[in-house]
């Protein structure tokens, strides 16, 4: 998808700070992190959301999470714990649509959900 930015970046468009990279799967930080360590995991393949993903490439979503857990390990994060989180749709605060999933952590995260 040309209009799509993780599109873009996976294709070296646009530069990231890439911290992880699979042939399937692509780990990079988040320009607007919400914690201490904030990395987003794409597939390079796109896909507009995860049930989307889920639906066509089941393997393919599995490969993103097993990045997602490599990328939290690298970070340093599975002795304290972290979060993966995709959000789907725009109630989830979906901004992009191509499926990514956020590895969170480095720092206590408080609650799920804002009240």
């Amino acid at each position: 998808m040309t209009d799509c930015l993780f599109c873009k970046i996976a294709a070296g468009d646009i530069p990231a700070q890439v911290v992880h990279r699979t042939d399937t799967t692509l780990a990079f930080r988040d320009i607007n992190p919400a914690a201490p360590v904030h990395v987003l995991v794409i597939p390079f393949a796109h896909y507009p959301d995860l049930p989307a993903l889920a639906q066509a490439d089941a393997p393919l979503a599995g490969q993103v999470l097993a990045t997602a857990a490599e990328v939290a390990k690298a970070e340093g994060l599975t002795a304290e714990g972290y979060r993966v989180i995709f959000n789907t749709g725009r109630h989830a605060g979906q901004e992009v649509r191509h499926v990514h999933a956020h590895v969170l952590g480095g720092a206590p995260l408080g609650p799920l959900l804002a009240r």
